[in-house]
């Protein structure tokens, strides 16, 4: 297993309870605002395999509102 695989899957698994978390009726939007870039910061590299070779995240169609 690779080093970062745990890690990874730990954090990725944390943003989506976060998600889940802010879709509640009582939800704390202040901590979601605080700890939602402080998870997306701490991921690690993704484990090899996790994207196709060569694959640029920068390419492919603009976003809606994006010029082209």
């Amino acid at each position: 297993m690779c080093p970062n695989c745990e890690d990874f899957a730990r954090t990725v698994l944390m943003l989506g309870q976060l998600a889940l978390y802010a879709d509640t009726v009582d939800a704390d939007l202040h901590f979601i605002e605080a700890v939602g870039p402080s998870l997306a910061a701490s991921l690690p590299e993704p484990p090899p395999g996790t994207f196709p070779p060569g694959y640029d995240p920068n390419e492919g169609p603009p976003y809606p509102g994006e010029e082209s």
